[in-house]
């Protein structure tokens, strides 16, 4: 059972000097004031380590043309006084549906200033909740007569930093994340969006909003060894937030995604704004195993969870994004139009990756290997001419192409125990895809799909709006809501960046929001990248990296010139290092058969976990991480290293005591390089117990996996 204890600490007076709260252990405070104009003002320390400058907060609002002279809009940025502040103490212990531990610790203390603004007669609250490891701030709009509607036209919120911090960063944008990592001073940040603004536009949709604006999750390093993390939580009903940098006072500001017409935000109160936090440590593993994101959610609202599973899976897809196998079924066509295109006239193209017999094929390399699941891509009618042209009625979500048997291959997998996963790319439509979701989860019910994958390619429909704009945040939840009705699991991909609602809504079990595998066949992703993501992308809940691309060098089959920025065993160590409850088999059966011995860590990795110990990390560099499997006694160890080799040291201290374990290593062999010799790799079986060290090689853009099996 989950217990909570609440113990008001107190109520303080109407007062104007600083007050300060700090964390259960007393590492982090938080020191909030009124400046001599009455603007609220916070700043931050870590073991007396200044984290967070003297730094302003408000929200500006839209004034209203129409309003009549008196009446204009009034901002919410100074003139206030404090009314009264309240402070608490929180600590519970939950356990999430699915996750990389079986409990989370909850535990904060927190302050709520209340604040009057005398000239407008209105209240406000700044809520402060300050853990071991960092802090959250929200503001609340209470009702009340003078604040029921307001249209915000930007949020001021700020984080003053103390030096020329080293970033780690992707450029600010409306439309996407699927950027490499960048690694520069906070002062070098203009000089490569300059440099590369350009270059930013080759993707589906972006909008790089500013010279110095960059997207959260921002991981930041000090000279003097202090790890900094500012991202969100619990983005709901409220646009996604970036960073805008002024580079001269180092001073980072919230910038919120505007819609179609440029408002930031329509507020109807009482209302909560998402949480804007800051995670600090002087240990690099800290940013990946402490939790602030997930605790600022709710507690899940899904009564019964039972249905909801993690799940390893393979499908149809890297052929079609690797340019062998395509997603449409006829070249006959130069447009579609829903209901009254004849597909039963056309000709298939012979490249068609969502047949009957190509699905079945995939649907025995996972009954044969125990994966759950099986993605098929351009399985419905319209992908002919679905991208690219702005069309509002691109798909309906149900009618499949002639060489679909929708029905026999649902059949064919249940018979097998494996279940088909569905997708719908909604190629950005969300107004179709709104006005038929109800038939197709109705149509997945009906033939006992569980999960989708969702997807977001292109400019959004309301034109004019982007990705991360309320109104598509609305829609995204709208959709993990609509599919939580149903029982049916969302895999998001080229929607908002998560923010921490997987708590709440457990069956939201994954997203993209990155640069995933995918960006392998488009030319490749650095070789640091899947040592950043954890630190970044990943904070604010797992992501559907796509791993396990074996056949490296993809022009070794196909026409595409690309190969994948890792090693073999760097693509095993990423079913540990990139954590997800839901973890593909990426590559193609074929492939696998050519690999058994190694595919076999495919076949044993879980992908949910009772614990998690992150042993070894440095941003960009190597994370090495040992995972307990839900409900055994058996853990897993996965590392991965950028762009330099290096040895990790894995001391099994986590193991029981007493107790021995069959150790399979899967790890580089002499003279791998991710370049040069990508796939050479040792299997390595030995008896190990608590307290023995192992020392593992790995490459340059390599990595390692281990599975330990309690005797």
């Amino acid at each position: 059972m989950i217990k909570k204890y609440i113990i008001l600490l107190g109520l303080l007076p109407m007062m104007a000097a600083a007050q300060t709260v700090k964390s259960p252990n007393g590492n982090v405070s938080l020191t909030f004031s009124l400046s001599d104009k009455g603007q609220p003002t916070y700043e931050m320390k870590y073991k007396d380590k200044q984290v967070v400058n003297p730094s302003h907060l408000g929200l500006e609002l839209a004034r209203d043309k129409h309003a009549s002279k008196g009446m204009e809009e009034t901002d919410l940025m100074d003139g206030f006084k404090i009314k009264s502040t309240q402070t608490s103490s929180f600590d519970e212990t939950w356990r999430p549906v699915w996750g990389e531990t079986a409990t989370i610790r909850n535990h904060y203390n927190e302050m709520a200033v209340c604040l009057h603004q005398p000239s407008s007669d209105r209240d406000i609250t700044i809520r402060f909740r300050v853990y071991d490891y960092g802090m959250g701030l929200r503001y609340e709009f209470p009702q009340q007569q003078t604040l029921n509607y307001f249209v915000i036209k930007e949020e001021h919120t700020q984080f003053a930093m103390t030096a020329d911090h080293t970033a780690y960063w992707i450029p600010g944008d409306y439309d996407t994340q699927e950027y490499e990592y960048n690694i520069t001073p906070l002062t070098g940040i203009r000089a490569v969006i300059a440099k590369h603004r350009e270059a930013y536009k080759s993707n589906s949709s972006t909008t790089v909003f500013s010279n110095t604006g960059v997207q959260t999750s921002l991981q930041l390093k000090t000279k003097d060894g202090l790890y900094i993390n500012i991202h969100e939580a619990a983005c709901l009903d409220y646009p996604t937030m970036h960073l805008n940098l002024d580079d001269k006072n180092l001073v980072f500001e919230s910038w919120l995604t505007p819609d179609a017409v440029g408002r930031k935000g329509f507020i109807q109160t009482p209302f909560n704004t998402p949480w804007r936090t800051v995670m600090v440590s002087d240990d690099a593993r800290d940013m990946l195993s402490c939790k602030l994101t997930l605790n600022l959610n709710e507690p899940c609202k899904i009564e019964d969870t039972s249905w909801i599973h993690p799940t390893k899976y393979c499908g149809v897809w890297w052929n079609m994004i690797v340019g062998t196998k395509s997603w449409s079924y006829t070249n006959d066509l130069p447009s579609v139009r829903l209901g009254v295109t004849d597909y039963a006239k056309c000709k298939p193209n012979g490249t068609h990756g969502a047949t009957n017999e190509e699905v079945k094929r995939y649907i025995d390399f996972a009954a044969k290997n125990g994966l759950q699941e099986v993605l098929v891509e351009g399985w419905n009618e319209g992908w002919e001419d679905w991208f690219g042209h702005q069309k509002l009625d691109v798909f309906d979500f149900v009618t499949p192409y002639p060489d679909f048997d929708i029905k026999m291959l649902n059949d064919y997998a249940h018979a097998k125990g494996v279940k088909l996963m569905m997708h719908h790319e909604t190629s950005s439509s969300a107004l179709n895809y709104e006005r038929h979701m109800e038939d197709a989860f109705s149509l997945m019910n009906k033939y006992g799909y569980d999960a989708v994958k969702t997807g977001y390619v292109g400019d959004i429909i309301p034109r004019g709006e982007y990705h991360y704009s309320q109104l598509m945040n609305n829609h995204y939840q709208h959709v993990i809501e609509t599919a939580a009705k149903h029982h049916i699991m969302v895999n998001a991909h080229e929607a908002t960046r998560p923010t921490g609602i997987c708590r709440t809504w457990p069956n939201l079990v994954g997203n993209e929001s990155a640069r995933g595998t995918e960006y392998e066949a488009f030319g490749g992703n650095v070789a640091y990248h899947t040592v950043m993501l954890p630190f970044t992308r990943l904070q604010g809940g797992p992501m559907d990296y796509t791993p396990g691309i074996f056949e490296t060098r993809l022009s070794d089959w196909s026409q595409n010139p690309s190969f994948v920025h890792t090693t073999l065993c760097g693509q095993l160590s990423l079913y540990l290092v990139m954590y997800s409850p839901l973890q593909m088999a990426a590559d193609l059966p074929e492939h696998y058969e050519k690999y058994d011995d190694a595919f076999q860590f495919i076949r044993d990795v879980a992908c949910d976990w009772d614990d998690s110990k992150y042993l070894e990390a440095e941003p960009a560099q190597y994370i090495t991480v040992a995972r307990k499997a839900k409900g055994t006694d058996n853990w897993f160890v996965g590392g991965k290293t950028g762009e330099e080799a290096r040895t990790a040291v894995v001391r099994l201290d986590f193991l029981d005591k007493g107790r021995k374990y069959d150790c399979a290593i899967y790890q580089d062999a002499k003279g791998a390089d991710y370049e040069h010799n990508p796939k050479a790799y040792q299997i390595i079986h030995k008896t190990v117990k608590k307290g023995d060290v192992l020392k593992i090689n790995e490459a340059r853009g390599g990595g390692f996996a281990v599975s330990l099996i309690a005797k």
